[in-house]
C-alpha cells in the first residue's frame, strides 16, 4: 500500500478465516509528560478483525503493524463527522428559514442526526466489507 495509516497491535486470536488484533489507541494527552497528573489522558483498546493470511509468519501474542488505506480513513471521517454536521446544520437552517422556532428546529436536527446514525448502523455489514485492514508482513 502506498499511502496508509498504520497502528501497532497485538494478535489476540487467529482462525483460518480471521485474525483478531488488539490495538491500543492513544489520544494526544497520553503522550504528554503531565498526563498522569491531570487525569485527562485517554487510552482505548480497539479490536480489528483482519482476513487471515495463509502464509502468515505471525501468531497469537505477536506484535504486528495493522494498515488501512488513507483514503478509507478519510471516508470514515466523512461518514462519522462531516456528513452528520452538514445534516444537522442544513435541517436547522432550513426549518428556521421556514419560520419554525429554534427549539423545534434544533430537536428536528437531532432527530435527523439520529436517523442518519441509524442508517449507518443498519448498513454496518456493508460498510464493514469496504474497510479492509491488512497486516504488514
Amino acid at each position: 500500500m502506498s499511502e496508509s495509516v498504520s497502528h501497532k497491535g497485538k494478535v489476540i486470536k487467529m482462525t483460518p478465516q480471521l485474525t483478531t488484533v488488539s490495538i491500543l489507541q492513544h489520544s494526544a494527552c497520553s503522550a504528554c509528560h503531565a498526563a498522569g497528573l491531570c487525569g485527562m489522558a485517554d487510552l482505548a483498546e480497539k479490536t480489528v478483525e483482519i482476513p487471515t493470511d495463509p502464509y502468515a509468519s505471525y501468531g497469537v501474542g505477536d506484535e504486528v503493524e495493522v494498515l488501512l488505506k488513507a483514503s478509507m480513513g478519510m471516508k470514515a471521517v466523512w461518514l462519522a463527522y462531516f456528513i452528520p454536521l452538514l445534516i444537522i446544520v442544513a435541517v436547522i437552517l432550513i426549518l428556521v428559514g421556514f419560520g419554525v422556532g429554534e427549539v423545534p428546529a434544533g430537536l428536528s436536527g437531532l432527530g435527523a442526526l439520529a436517523l442518519y446514525y441509524l442508517l449507518l448502523y443498519l448498513f454496518r455489514d456493508r460498510l464493514k466489507n469496504e474497510y479492509i485492514f491488512t497486516i504488514k508482513g
